[in-house]
């Protein structure tokens, strides 16, 4: 098993969930999060005073994921997510141990 977290614009969220929804990919967390990368943040204007803005919005998206469908996985996020611009994000994929369902104690495969 493979946990991915992609790291995306937050716009393209719900683009991303339901293209791998439509891959069969039904649970995954989301959380905001701030941060830069090349990007390296931008200037804004407030109340006529220009200051930096050093972390940008972002979301991470994990998701867990059986070793044999996560190549097609990493291609539907890749796709979905991609504007050709700096920061569309980064993607980290992490081995995982094991997975237990709490509610019924089922675990691994069974537990995803």
């Amino acid at each position: 098993m493979k946990k991915i977290e992609a790291i995306v614009k937050p716009f393209k969220l719900d683009d991303i969930r339901e293209a791998l929804a439509e891959q069969g990919i039904s649970g995954m967390t989301v959380t905001e999060v701030k941060g830069f990368g090349r990007q390296k943040g931008h200037t804004e204007l407030y109340r006529g005073a220009e200051y930096m803005v050093d972390f940008l919005p972002k979301v991470k998206i994990e998701i867990i994921v059986a070793d044999d469908i996560v190549e097609m996985c990493l291609d539907t996020i890749i796709k979905t997510a991609q504007t050709g611009k700096i920061g569309d994000g980064k993607i980290f994929v992490y081995d995982v141990e094991q997975v237990i369902r709490i509610r019924t104690g089922e675990t691994d495969e069974m537990a995803i």
